[in-house]
């Protein structure tokens, strides 16, 4: 069989713009619901009061530090929203602040945050406790529904990040 030049498969697949806003009403209305359930902090939890905007800058922080600028560039935020964010984290025990040794053009004075060990401990439990959550959700499908969920998650995260879509703070 051969197969159609890329513009056919790309029109092929394309459905009617009605059926795609139902589609995506059933995901604006699914994805938040499917968080909520798997990734809800218990009350008791120590990080179950840390505002998001500090948690997203924890989360970020947990797959290495990061200059103050480069946190605000990847969250879509001012430095200024940084500082006080990382300044009300360095208060909490979370995160901490160091001067860089030397960037490339030899400029001491770009600030790193980096998780403190009580930060990473915590951000590191709350990342197994996740994992966990959503190995529970999973089992309870057969092998080829866990299979297309996670093939589904990777299609719908390509499509996003093709488009920027995702890239601005909601």
């Amino acid at each position: 069989m051969v197969e159609a030049p890329p513009q056919q498969q790309e029109s092929e697949a394309r459905c009617h713009p009605e059926i795609l806003e139902e589609r995506a009403r059933h995901a604006e209305q699914t994805l938040p619901e499917i968080a909520r359930r798997l990734f809800t902090l218990d009350p008791a939890d120590p990080l179950a009061d840390l505002p998001n905007a500090q948690l997203k800058v924890c989360s970020l922080l947990l797959n290495g530090e990061r200059t103050m600028s480069q946190v605000g560039e990847e969250l879509n935020i001012s430095v200024s929203a940084v500082t006080q964010i990382a300044d009300r984290l360095e208060k909490a025990d979370l995160v901490a602040r160091h001067a860089a040794e030397r960037d490339g053009d030899g400029d001491r004075r770009s600030r790193y945050l980096t998780l403190t060990a009580r930060g990473a401990a915590l951000m590191e439990a709350r990342r197994k406790w996740r994992v966990e959550r959503v190995a529970s959700a999973l089992g309870r499908l057969s092998d080829a529904d866990q299979a297309r969920v996670v093939a589904a998650l990777d299609v719908l995260l390509s499509a996003c990040r093709q488009s920027g879509d995702g890239d601005r703070a909601a």
